[in-house]
C-alpha cells in the first residue's frame, strides 16, 4: 500500500468497520490531543480503551486505563498510536501477538514507522500512518464543514439547525450502526 496517500474508500471501510479501539499513548490531560481523540472517538459510540502505563488501573471518562495492549481482557479491532515514531516497532510487535490480531494500526500525525508497517501489513492488519482518526471521520462524514471548516463560508453565526450535543454524523456507504 502506498502509505503517502489513502483513499477514501480505505479509510471510511476502516472506520466504519472497527468498534473497540485502544489508544497506546492516552493522556488523561485535557489540553492534550490524544484526550481529544479519545473523548471525540467515545462520543461517535467507538469503544476507546485507553494505553498508558503510568495511568494503568484509573478511569477516564468511564474507561479504564491499561499499561499495555496485552493487559487489556477484550478483543481489539484497532490500535491507535500516538507515540513518537521510533516507539512505534514495540507496540506493533505487540499488537501482533494478540489473540485475535486487531484489524488496523494506526499512526497519529506525524508518526511514520515503514518497517513496522510492513510487519503489520505481513500478518494481514490494514495500516494508517500520519493521519488521525478524529480528523478523517471529521472530514468524511462532512460535520467538519458544517461547522464552517472547508465550506467557504466562515460566519461568527451560530448555525439554527445544530441544536445542543453532539451531532453524529454518517460516514457514508458502509455506515456503522451506531455512528448515526
Amino acid at each position: 500500500m502506498n502509505h503517502d496517500s489513502y483513499p477514501d474508500s480505505y479509510i471510511r471501510g476502516i472506520l466504519n468497520t472497527v468498534k473497540t479501539v485502544a489508544m497506546v499513548g492516552f493522556s488523561p490531560k485535557e489540553n492534550r490531543p490524544s484526550y481529544f481523540v479519545f473523548k471525540y472517538l467515545l462520543e461517535r459510540g467507538y469503544r476507546v480503551i485507553p494505553v498508558n502505563p503510568g495511568q494503568a488501573g484509573k478511569e477516564v471518562l468511564g474507561q479504564k486505563v491499561y499499561a499495555s495492549l496485552s493487559d487489556i481482557p477484550v478483543p481489539i479491532d484497532m490500535v491507535d498510536i500516538f507515540r513518537a515514531t521510533e516507539n512505534v516497532p514495540p507496540i506493533v510487535d505487540e499488537a501482533l501477538t494478540l489473540t485475535p490480531k486487531p484489524q488496523v494500526i494506526w499512526m497519529q500525525l506525524t508518526v511514520r514507522n515503514d518497517e513496522a508497517a510492513k510487519r503489520a501489513e505481513d500478518a494481514g492488519l490494514k495500516v494508517v500512518m500520519n493521519r488521525c482518526p478524529k480528523i478523517e471521520y471529521g472530514r468524511l462524514s462532512s460535520e467538519i464543514s458544517w461547522i464552517g471548516v472547508n465550506s467557504r463560508t466562515l460566519s461568527s453565526k451560530r448555525p439554527q439547525s445544530l441544536g445542543k450535543g453532539v451531532q453524529k454524523m454518517r460516514l457514508g456507504d458502509d455506515d456503522r450502526g451506531d455512528a448515526q
